[in-house]
């Protein structure tokens, strides 16, 4: 059983006997992002995943597509999913900090996502000025609009976002002062701001709710075309690159394990059922095998 936030979060596919040894693993939706939620919830099943985690607050990119919570329809279809697959929703994303914002905007986003049972949202800052003080008092509320729907809210630090490294995250989550407040990390971007592991040992451990995996070549684009170009459309399986994702899960807690692999070359030559099938079986493989095996 996995713990978040003080709740018991145990997906009915898990109690039931998945074959999932000591982990969680939730299928990221930008992975296959061309699957509405529900269609998406029945393929993570398929697939071997435990948990799903959808993008209902879409980033606003050109073919990016968008499943607006206020479709009641297709929230309708993914709750008939959740029950028919046992699977769990882990996360929301994602509520950006932009200029002007009110944070109240994403209220109904938070509301749909606790009504299907996620415990998490992602948020990250992507204004373009420097005021540090609004992007505290807006992570602050963005904390408080969640606490009573049962969300936590984790700041992540895209390399090419306002906010591109970890210790600058730290700095906004520890001036918000919130329970439910704390630091998303992610593989690649652990990799392209070149975190060091004892920064991570510096942090409380409540703070890391859940990991985005995936894996990278070593070298890191110096464009941010170039690393926006991996994020979004060549990530590598796990254990197919150079990061240290063993080294990097051995500094943090046991938490579940959300697999943010989009590739579009492969997305289209397997399909997204084979894809993301491949992208939990490389994980699966790599973390337990005996020289990557975890001891917490």
């Amino acid at each position: 059983m996995v713990f978040h936030s003080g709740t018991a979060f145990t997906p009915a596919r898990v109690a039931a006997g998945s074959p999932t040894i000591g982990r969680l693993y939730s299928l990221a939706h930008l992975t296959v992002l061309g699957c509405a939620p529900p269609e998406m919830t029945y393929l993570a099943a398929r697939a071997g995943y435990d948990l799903v985690s959808f993008r209902l607050i879409p980033m606003g990119g050109a073919d990016e597509p968008s499943y607006l919570p206020q479709d009641q329809q297709m929230l309708r279809r993914t709750k008939t999913a959740l029950a028919d697959t046992g699977l769990a929703v882990l996360d929301l994303e994602l509520a950006r900090i932009v200029d002007g914002l009110d944070p109240k905007v994403y209220l109904p986003a938070m509301e749909a996502a606790a009504e299907l049972g996620a415990r998490h949202v992602i948020t990250s800052a992507w204004t373009s000025g420097s005021d540090g003080n609004f992007l505290v008092d807006c992570f602050a509320a963005l904390c408080d609009l969640a606490k009573p729907l049962g969300l936590s809210m984790n700041f992540e630090f895209p390399a090419f976002s306002r906010v591109p490294d970890l210790q600058q995250s730290v700095q906004i989550v520890r001036a918000a002062d919130r329970d439910n407040g704390g630091i998303l990390v992610d593989m690649l971007h652990m990799h392209f701001a070149g975190v060091k592991l004892e920064e991570l040992d510096a942090l409380p451990r409540h703070w890391f709710r859940f990991v985005h995996l995936c894996d990278a070549p070593r070298a890191v684009p110096r464009t941010t075309a170039g690393q926006i170009h991996i994020a979004r459309q060549e990530r590598l399986y796990v254990g197919e690159g150079a990061i240290d994702i063993a080294g990097i899960l051995a500094h943090l807690p046991p938490v579940p394990l959300c697999l943010e692999v989009p590739h579009s070359e492969r997305a289209a030559a397997l399909g997204y059922e084979e894809h993301a099938r491949r992208c939990l079986e490389t994980a699966k493989r790599y973390l337990e095998s005996p020289e990557h095996m975890l001891q917490h």
